[in-house]
């Protein structure tokens, strides 16, 4: 990419995060919109919503109309804010991290682990880094649209820490006591659980609970 394009890019991110603080905020400059709708025309997006932005005369646009104009030119290019502009995704994300961090003992981890935002990763994610120093992120972060629903981002959270321990270990972890199988995090019933697939699929226990189904067994 060259330097001007990489520029208009970074110019038109700098833009849609301006506007979505601006809405966020309640506070959203007109000619902000105004901006990203033109630096978007460049792009070649010819939506509605900013075709009507570019068209129309700021002064004439109500703060009303405005606002919503705003929101739908952000929605047709799919802008999704990330945990530094939108912080109450990282904090669904730390409190799904409490949850299963109730989990991890019984696969022989102790301590507090972390979320660990991972601001090399494109787009930026969120991985864990446990109190040994070690890191969870395998199979890619947890992306901050993950985020908005605390059952999504706990069953995420628990498929990326068992997948990264499987890698990491080559060991299976939960495992059914009943059906020797292991399980995995899955979301039923708009429940994070332990998912076994023995006789046709039963709840080995929810995210968070695994010790009570395993007995306080600690795994080494």
């Amino acid at each position: 990419m060259s330097n001007t394009m990489a520029e208009r890019e970074a110019n038109t991110e700098e833009l849609e995060r301006r506007v979505y603080l601006g809405l966020r905020e309640d506070n959203l400059d007109p000619q902000d919109v105004v901006a990203l709708a033109c630096e978007l025309l460049d792009w070649f997006h010819y939506t509605d919503a900013i075709l009507e932005v570019v068209e129309r005369n700021p002064v004439d646009v109500s703060p009303a109309d405005m606002t919503a104009l705003a929101r739908r030119i952000l929605d047709d290019v799919g802008f999704d804010p990330g945990f530094d502009i939108a912080p109450e995704r990282s904090e669904t994300l730390r409190a799904a991290l409490r949850v299963i961090a109730r989990d991890l003992p019984t696969r022989g981890i102790e301590g507090e682990p972390e979320i660990e935002i991972l601001e090399d990763c494109f787009p930026v994610g969120a991985g864990v880094r446990l109190a040994n120093g070690d890191r969870l992120n395998w199979g890619g972060p947890i992306l901050p649209g993950m985020c908005d629903d605390p059952t999504t981002a706990l069953t995420s959270l628990a498929i990326m820490i068992q997948e990264s321990l499987l890698e990491w270990t080559w060991r299976v972890w939960p495992v059914c006591p009943r059906h020797d199988l292991g399980v995995h995090g899955s979301e039923r019933d708009g429940t994070a659980v332990w998912w076994c697939v023995g006789d046709g699929g039963h709840v080995l226990a929810p995210v968070g609970e695994l010790s009570r189904a395993l007995g306080n067994r600690r795994r080494k």
